[in-house]
């Protein structure tokens, strides 16, 4: 077992982004549990005096669980950039990293709304983020390179051919990006097939390359396309890994 995690992950460079995802998804959920712990307990009216489980203030402020999480990335970082540990150290580091991407992106859509929306319909924005997180996570995971290309196959065909499959991958993924298709767009960069279907499907109606090359026919086609039944399994989706709707 030892062998084949070290032949399978460390030597290929893989180990540091399998205890990222790790670390990530075992925060997240136990993040999920612990604030619908709160929020139940709350709504019920019980006293939190002496409560093992509660929300942290600091000076009367209530210090959301984001800025941990945003003060543990900066610290895995400085650590990383100043000493590049080998493996264990490394993937110990990637697995604190984890930790910190839950912990903030958990609360994503307080970045934008600046204001406490976590329970709120804008607050489940903060769930699409986690769901592309962990979609990138396991194609990097699945992938050495994060442009699609393994270091040792551009060496071998030739510097020129790797530059153009690099442009053409990126090509794709941009393409996703402008069709409104953002979790595809981040699959594509480590994997070339995903950036290929998804330029090739239709676009999102509310999308950049929609409103600028759709004729009306293709607009009433992509809007059917991602019409409610979309809407639908999205938020199916999203209470999937919520734990359940609020």
């Amino acid at each position: 077992m030892a062998d084949w995690y070290r032949t399978q992950l460390v030597d290929t460079g893989r180990s540091v982004a399998l205890w990222v995802l790790i670390g990530f998804l075992v925060t997240y959920g136990l993040t999920r549990w612990i604030t619908r712990r709160i929020r139940a307990r709350d709504a019920s009216g019980a006293d939190d005096e002496g409560a093992s489980i509660k929300d942290v203030y600091i000076g009367g402020v209530h210090v959301h669980h984001q800025v941990w999480g945003i003060l543990l990335i900066l610290t895995v970082g400085l650590v990383e950039f100043r000493y590049h540990p080998d493996s264990p150290w490394k993937d110990i580091l990637g697995a604190l990293f984890g930790v910190g991407a839950a912990l903030a992106l958990d609360e994503f859509a307080l970045w934008f709304h600046l204001e406490d929306v976590y329970w709120t319909d804008e607050g489940r924005k903060s769930i699409d983020a986690v769901m592309v997180a962990v979609v990138v996570g396991v194609a990097v995971l699945l992938s050495s390179s994060p442009v699609g290309l393994d270091p040792n196959t551009a060496r071998n065909e030739g510097y020129l051919i790797a530059s153009a499959t690099v442009i053409i991958n990126l090509t794709f993924a941009i393409i996703c990006f402008l069709k409104g298709k953002l979790a595809t767009g981040l699959v594509a960069l480590p994997v070339p097939l995903v950036g290929l279907i998804g330029a090739i499907r239709l676009a999102k109606p509310s999308s950049f390359w929609a409103r600028r090359w759709y004729t009306e026919p293709k607009m009433s086609k992509a809007t059917a396309r991602f019409g409610e039944q979309h809407d639908a399994r999205r938020e199916r989706l999203r209470d999937l890994f919520s734990g359940g709707r609020w």
